[in-house]
């Protein structure tokens, strides 16, 4: 499946994205533009859509995974050190597939597909592709080599406490092949998404924790927890698979767009100072899962698996809010490379308000209702209700740094959409890593891992009001960039926050009230959902109001290919 905005009068197509050209302000014109304009939107309904519904499936997937894991293996030294092993492709995962390539090679793709679309000499993509993937999968191989060779000293520096080292070890050089998977499979994601493919992108966690769980069931009895790791390595593997098809299409294909109206974009190779802002940026962030093991390896066994199970859980809301931008960070990048900054701020605008209220109706549930949802999900097998207890408590206290999660996550977008290097989010970042470590290694002792969680959502929290700030200005005499009128976005961000509160609230009280942990979650997910949604939207009726006045005026006057 495909979706692909249907083309209009005056429009240029290059694969699924239609790009209008830049026309004069007539009447017919203005018509067309508007036209344009309603196919844009239509084309980011049906593909956020997509990208929803294959989302949700992989997340409850990955649901699956952690219930099979908590069921077949418990919450003991063996799952822990399974998951000291799987940082190698958590780590992966977010260089390779979420931040570190997607944010380097689709602000890329942008620009060769909008070169392409101007008639520029040669084939921009294919030219862009040959110049980057075969260095880039020698590097992936050789980091994969690496990992598998220093495994044991590796598991030594990420988790000192650790009772079974060995183990580890042995599920570090299984997953090692998952850095060389990863790093395929984001890119072949990257150039998909810039091509708005987003089918084949969407599907790829389906197929890896399909593959974990397949893995386990089949060869957990005689390979124990090393199955799971065996199942994130083949996982890797079909996540490049599935897309492959839908890229060599892309690649292969004859179809050329005719040439543009507008004026010439510049021939801009990626950059090495813009891949290392990048990986850095991705390297801190993801810093806070070592920092979080690395306490927690010095607490009884389980500690580590509470932590884990805490936190898949409660990124569920903020994993599905942020696949709006999934969709709209191609449209912010080509809307830079085309030099139409004001198109670009009022979409991040957008994000940020959408992505926050849908992240937090999420966390209103998980606090309200994590006992219910922890019994529900993982208390059967090798899982105790002791497990239950202290595994909901650590959720609550993640679930308050989820919406920092997700402005980070839309801002990081935004700060490398032009496709050049930043270094003020390694700053922000590295701030946040550092009120972690501070503060996670102060209450460790007395909180145990309530204080790592309490200490990631106060650093990540902090990171967020760092990068919000630095969106402020941008640059007259510099190239095309984002910035943000922050004052009216922290205004319009306190109003949902300030109905969670209370939808949080009264969600807790209603499901605390049955003893079925079925009814309470249902009835406090029913009763946060009726308190937050009104109250939302009554506090940010003004708002609304004007949005909705701002974006009736940028369709009216703005194309998508119009530079200023």
């Amino acid at each position: 499946m495909t979706v692909t905005p249907s083309h209009t009068p005056g429009s240029e197509t290059d694969g699924a994205v239609t790009v209008p050209t830049a026309r004069a302000a007539t009447p017919a014109g203005d018509g067309a533009d508007l036209a344009s304009a309603s196919a844009s939107r239509k084309f980011l309904a049906r593909a956020t859509l997509v990208t929803a519904s294959l989302s949700i499936v992989g997340s409850l997937l990955g649901l699956v995974r952690d219930q099979s894991l908590a069921r077949l293996f418990g919450a003991g030294s063996d799952t822990d050190a399974f998951l000291v092993a799987w940082t190698v492709p958590e780590f992966a995962s977010t260089l390779l597939i979420e931040d570190g390539l997607a944010l380097v090679l689709i602000p890329a793709f942008s620009m060769a597909l909008a070169r392409r679309a101007r008639g520029a000499s040669g084939d921009p993509v294919r030219a862009l592709v040959v110049a980057t993937l075969p260095r880039l999968c020698l590097a992936f191989a050789a980091v994969a080599a690496l990992v598998a060779g220093v495994a044991p000293y590796l598991v030594r520096a990420l988790a000192p406490g650790l009772p079974d080292p060995r183990l580890a070890a042995d599920c570090t050089r299984l997953t090692a092949i998952a850095v060389l998977a990863f790093g395929l499979a984001g890119y072949c994601s990257a150039a998909l998404r810039a091509h708005r493919r987003f089918l084949a992108p969407a599907a790829i966690y389906v197929a890896y924790n399909t593959a974990i769980v397949a893995a386990m069931f089949l060869l957990g009895e005689r390979w124990g927890v090393r199955s799971a790791a065996l199942g994130v390595a083949a996982g890797g593997c079909l996540m490049v698979v599935v897309q492959l098809p839908s890229l060599w299409r892309q690649l292969t294909s004859r179809k050329r767009p005719p040439g543009g109206t507008g004026a010439d974009v510049e021939e801009r190779p990626v950059q090495l100072a813009l891949v290392a802002a990048v990986l850095l940026f991705a390297l801190c962030r993801q810093s806070q899962v070592l920092v979080e093991r690395f306490l927690a390896s010095t607490l009884p066994a389980g500690a580590i698996s509470h932590l884990n199970y805490a936190q898949k859980v409660a990124q569920i809301p903020m994993t599905l809010s942020l696949m709006v931008i999934t969709v709209t960070f191609p449209v912010v990048a080509r809307a830079l490379a085309d030099g139409d900054t004001e198109r670009a701020r009022s979409r991040v605008e957008r994000d940020l308000m959408l992505t926050s209220c849908l992240v937090l109706l999420g966390t209103c549930a998980v606090i309200a209702c994590a006992p219910q949802m922890t019994e529900l999900l993982f208390q059967r097998g090798a899982f105790t209700a002791s497990d239950t207890a202290a595994t909901a408590d650590v959720m609550r206290v993640y679930a308050v740094g989820l919406l920092g999660q997700t402005l980070v996550g839309v801002m990081t977008r935004t700060y490398f959409s032009a496709g050049r290097p930043r270094w003020y989010p390694v700053g922000a970042m590295a701030a946040g890593i550092a009120v972690t470590s501070w503060i996670g290694a102060a209450t460790v002792g007395g909180w145990g891992v309530a204080g790592i969680a309490a200490a990631n959502a106060l650093g990540i929290t902090v990171t967020a009001g760092l990068m919000l700030v630095g969106l402020r200005t941008t640059r007259r005499d510099g190239p095309p960039s984002v910035s943000i009128r922050v004052r009216q976005v922290l205004a319009e961000l306190s109003r949902p926050v300030r109905a969670a509160v209370i939808a949080i609230i009264a969600g807790a009280f209603v499901a605390s009230r049955p003893e079925s942990p079925v009814a309470g979650l249902a009835a406090g997910c029913l009763t946060v959902t009726a308190v937050f949604v009104p109250i939302t939207w009554v506090l940010c009726a003004q708002s609304h109001a004007s949005a909705l006045r701002s974006v009736r005026t940028v369709t009216r006057r703005l194309t998508h290919g119009r530079s200023r």
